[in-house]
């Protein structure tokens, strides 16, 4: 690359530090909170109108049909699409757009955006809206400079990764938006750390484990058969044999932070009995034994493992339950699962990326893997694109937290590699 170009291109970003804070306060101040899935429109119609004005091809795609889409609340994605002068290939930058409930224990505003001592405070700034707006400037500081640049360069806004992106990436990828012969290159700015290249991910599997019992009157509990008493027992054998079993996995894989190196096992809620009455109701429970219990359970995986061997694993404690312990009844329903992702670290986009890192930053890159998953699963396993990283600002402790934010010269120095990137590729 023209060490002439390659300035003019840093300058170019650097100049534009304003445009992007405003660019990344405008986002986080569109609250587009998922569940429901809030101002989804809202936030394609904002962002349409200033790629359409950057030269920009734009597509508003519905995702109908899909996952949680309803009249209510209409799953909206926007791709965008600016085609250099020569032929050549495409990189495509992904971001998504909705954000997870606030939660408590905030000290600024989650949708004020403030900005203060070179960071951006709100609901989505790390995850991921930060590096959406770098993408954004990345891409009209390339085209600036470099006008005449072979390919194309597309930009998406997709719904609903915070769910399992069904809605969004899943959808477009089922559409052929990311098909190999129309999109070479994906980037996918996730908050890894702007010195760090994200290769993948671990596998999920969620699942409902619901014990039975009878219900009875609850001054006769001798009469019933208490299902939260039986799921007492599941967990109990989850801590005595399930959770150090799976300490004992690890993987070759890079995955951050060291916790997650080896599988993992979360209880993300359990309910039995009796439902929770509404907010303001006065009354009090009826005295009933509880004739059912259900528990969701958040089972990580490694590439090392076979799905079919982590869901049996489960069965084969719930079986050996049932042996020992009297009127024990259950069922297993199976509610989301992903297949482990991990691209090869000599993939093309690996490489250039990671030469980026060092021309910005003037260190090595760091390899990492995601231990949650984030929408590569759906472009590598719906879209059959390999080619695929998340690559982008912000600190990944930070999501989902209060008080998230992103730091400006994080979001400058991103936004810089992802514009180097372009060069390599497309220049």
């Amino acid at each position: 690359m023209s060490d002439t170009i390659q300035s003019r291109l840093l300058d170019e970003i650097a100049a534009r530090e304003a445009d992007l804070v405003r660019l990344t306060q405008d986002l986080v101040r569109i609250p587009t909170l998922n569940p429901p899935g809030r101002c989804y429109r809202e936030i394609c119609d904002f962002l349409a109108a200033r790629l359409k004005a950057g030269g920009f091809h734009v597509d508003l795609v519905r995702a109908a049909g899909a996952r949680a889409d309803s009249d209510a609340h209409p799953r909206w994605n926007l791709v965008a699409r600016h085609d250099g002068g020569r032929p050549g290939e495409c990189v495509h930058f992904n971001s998504h757009h909705d954000v997870v409930e606030v939660g408590h224990g905030w000290t600024t505003d989650p949708f004020g955006a403030e900005l203060k001592d070179g960071r951006i405070y709100g609901r989505g700034t790390c995850d991921m809206k930060g590096g959406l707006a770098a993408s954004v400037i990345a891409a009209e500081a390339f085209i600036a400079t470099c006008p005449d640049y072979r390919g194309a360069i597309e930009i998406s806004a997709t719904a609903d990764e915070e769910s399992g992106g069904y809605g969004g990436v899943a959808f477009l990828a089922e559409q052929g938006w990311f098909a190999p012969d129309r999109v070479q290159h994906v980037i996918i700015p996730e908050p890894l750390g702007k010195d760090r290249i994200c290769l993948g991910h671990r596998g999920v599997w969620w699942a409902e484990i619901e014990t039975m019992g009878r219900i009875a009157h609850g001054s006769m509990p001798f009469l019933g058969d208490s299902a939260i008493r039986h799921m007492s027992a599941v967990l109990e054998e989850m801590e005595r044999t399930l959770y150090p079993l799976l300490a004992g996995k690890h993987t070759a894989m890079p995955v951050v932070p060291e916790g997650a190196r080896q599988s993992t096992l979360n209880i993300n809620s359990i309910h039995g009995g009796e439902p929770e009455q509404d907010a303001g109701y006065t009354g009090l429970p009826a005295p009933c034994v509880a004739d059912r219990c259900r528990i969701v359970i958040d089972r990580r995986f490694l590439i090392e493992e076979d799905l079919s061997e982590v869901k049996a694993e489960v069965a084969k404690m719930l079986e050996g339950i049932k042996a020992t312990r009297p009127q024990f009844d259950y069922e297993i329903r199976d509610l989301f699962e992903v297949i482990p992702s991990m691209t090869d670290e000599d993939a093309p986009v690996v490489t250039t990326v990671q030469a980026a890192i060092e021309k910005v930053l003037h260190r090595q890159a760091d390899f990492v893997v995601s231990p949650g998953t984030y929408d590569q699963k759906h472009i590598d396993r719906i879209g059959r694109l390999k080619n695929c990283i998340a690559y982008g600002p912000g600190i990944l402790d930070l999501a989902h937290q209060p008080d998230e934010w992103v730091g400006v010269q994080d979001m400058i120095d991103s936004a810089k590699v992802m514009a180097l990137t372009l060069r390599e590729l497309l220049g």
